[in-house]
């Protein structure tokens, strides 16, 4: 023996793992024998096949099992647009749609009274009804209420009162929009006033006499309609 060496040095690995073994250079077997005895490694006649089996990389190993899945990375940066495609194939027709609603609104009202003017403006209500879609015209207070915004066209028909003047007007929202007027005469006759207006929803419209400044009417009787109002929404 070579009696005590103190503890033996530790081993450490010389060779690459096989996947990454490249050819050694030639070496000096005199000075790796001489480095070999020193660490305490035996030198006999075995050490060329101990040599080639340090040195010479074995058969690669079966594949091991897959290992557990790591932890996610921190999201990166956004990149940046890509380039806008191709344009797509023209699409199909679709199914075709519900039919437009049509809205709608008319009446048409009579009055078979004379009326005379007084003190006040007096607001003429009417006794018959001829038309009255939906009852937007309101029979008590004689003023058709615009539920359905739009274009509208409105006629107003009296038959004067001989030797007395006829003087209304037809309002809007308390506005005064066009006269009916007939002087004095010795005759009555039809007459007759018309007018568009473009109303709101809530607008109001009706026809109102003319105060009592003059002796002012409108002739009518039980026996036939000489007043008529009447309006339809065009658009």
């Amino acid at each position: 023996g070579q009696g005590s060496l103190g503890a033996r040095p530790r081993c450490v690995r010389c060779c690459p793992p096989p996947d990454q073994y490249q050819p050694l250079p030639q070496i000096n077997m005199t000075i790796l024998k001489d480095r070999l005895s020193g660490c305490g490694f035996s030198t006999g006649p075995h050490l060329t096949v101990q040599l080639s089996l340090l040195l010479c990389p074995g058969e690669k190993g079966d594949r091991g099992e897959r290992g557990i899945q790591g932890k996610f990375g921190k999201t990166g940066v956004a990149g940046s647009r890509g380039h806008a495609g191709p344009k797509g194939q023209k699409g199909s027709m679709g199914a075709p749609g519900e039919r437009c609603k049509s809205h709608y609104a008319a009446f048409s009202v009579g009055r078979k009274k004379p009326l005379h003017s007084n003190d006040y403006y007096q607001t003429l209500i009417f006794d018959t009804e001829f038309v009255n879609l939906y009852s937007h015209f309101n029979m008590f207070t004689g003023k058709f209420y615009c539920y359905v915004p739009g274009i509208y066209y409105f006629s107003l028909n009296v038959h004067t009162w001989n030797q007395k003047e006829t003087y209304l007007h037809i309002m809007h929202n308390g506005a005064e929009v066009v006269i009916l007027y007939a002087q004095v005469s010795d005759r009555s006759i039809m007459q007759s006033q018309s007018v568009m207006l473009e109303l709101r929803e809530q607008d109001e419209v009706w026809v109102r006499l003319y105060k009592g400044e003059r002796e002012n009417a409108v002739f009518s009787d039980e026996y036939d309609t000489y007043i008529t109002f009447s309006g339809h929404l065009i658009k």
